[in-house]
């Protein structure tokens, strides 16, 4: 932990080459160098909300500063008129949460415990309401690749708009559910609480809110360096918005996630993972749609790939955590089926 804190030094650094006009791939170099110690910051200021609200709320807040940092370079994206990356930029999280993060995670807390559990009921809510929300994400993309195009009108933009206003509902509603209705269910996490709290509760949002802020600002010198950065390497745009851009934009709930699973709180683990997966579907695609009428309207349109990755990730899942318990083997299932889609997207 004392190498990430020197680690910070690189955010100064970076903003100082920003101003002297460094190449984009020396931008690159140094956002990422920077990220890392602000992820670090934010799983620290986490965990230490969490021994005042519990870990619900507690992961609910680390996927929202997470996703802040997606909606923010996205709508840069959207800005450009970007579509693509955008679209592919939200498959990628999704798919990364669910497989990377949640696979890493089990992992990683299953080589220190045998066995971690976890609460049954609440992964059960979590993982259907995660396909509810893909299954609604996907409709629009199944309607067009099975519609002929010659039926389709000017209708087809609202669509996508119409499925933005129900999923922003739903995920309000799933808000009232575990925060009022049945918090019950999450009771037993609160009493699992263990350890006492470092700082403040003032001083961890204060350090949530300016990690955020800053790995925000990281975010867009990093997404500027991608493009010299592939080209270089020959990577294709496609493979950098579903693969990569996720990886570094979420890299903040991506460490807590592993951190909180080596502790033996695979609660938080998987609440910032699959939560921060429903905020992308049923929050950030919504707001991105709407944003985008101010510039060019988008629509939710995935590629038959994209879309057979999404299904199929949740569907893994689903069977992975349907028992309330992990292991370090089901980690290492749920990172090989990340390897093979990521090797998919990176032949395209």
């Amino acid at each position: 932990m004392k190498i990430l804190k020197y680690m910070l030094v690189f955010i100064p650094i970076s903003f100082i080459a920003k101003f002297m006009n460094a190449s984009g791939t020396i931008m690159f170099l140094l956002a990422c160098l920077s990220i890392i110690p602000l992820a670090g910051l934010i799983g620290e200021g986490t965990e230490e909300i969490s021994f005042y609200s519990g870990p619900k709320i507690g992961g609910f807040l680390n996927g929202t500063f997470g996703n802040a940092t997606e909606l923010i370079i996205s709508f840069f994206a959207l800005k450009e008129g970007l579509f693509e990356v955008v679209k592919s930029s939200i498959a990628g999280a999704v798919i990364g949460n669910i497989l990377l993060v949640v696979g890493a995670s089990m992992l990683a807390g299953g080589l220190k415990y045998k066995t971690q559990k976890f609460n049954q009921k609440v992964s059960e809510v979590s993982s259907t309401m995660l396909l509810f929300a893909v299954l609604g994400l996907c409709i629009p993309a199944l309607f067009t690749h099975t519609v002929d195009p010659k039926l389709l009108n000017t209708r087809y933009e609202g669509l996508s708009i119409f499925v933005a206003v129900v999923m922003i509902i739903i995920y309000a509603l799933s808000l009232f559910f575990s925060f009022s209705t049945h918090k019950h269910l999450y009771n037993n996490n609160d009493e699992e609480q263990g350890g006492t709290p470092k700082w403040s509760l003032k001083k961890a949002i204060l350090v949530l809110v300016i990690s955020t802020v800053l790995i925000a600002i990281e975010s867009e010198f990093l997404v500027n360096g991608i493009e010299p950065l592939t080209e270089k390497l020959g990577w294709s745009e496609f493979f950098v918005g579903i693969i990569l851009i996720p990886i570094i934009g979420n890299a903040a709930e991506h460490t807590t996630a592993i951190v909180m699973a080596r502790k033996d709180k695979m609660d938080v683990a998987l609440e910032i993972a699959i939560g921060s997966s429903l905020q992308i579907i049923l929050f950030v695609a919504p707001v991105l749609i709407f944003i985008s009428l101010f510039f060019k309207p988008m629509s939710i349109v995935f590629n038959p790939f994209e879309l057979i990755a999404l299904i199929a990730s949740v569907i893994i899942a689903n069977r992975v955590s349907h028992d309330g318990e992990s292991n370090w083997l089901e980690g290492v299932q749920l990172l090989a089926v990340y390897l093979i889609i990521a090797a998919s997207f990176f032949i395209i």
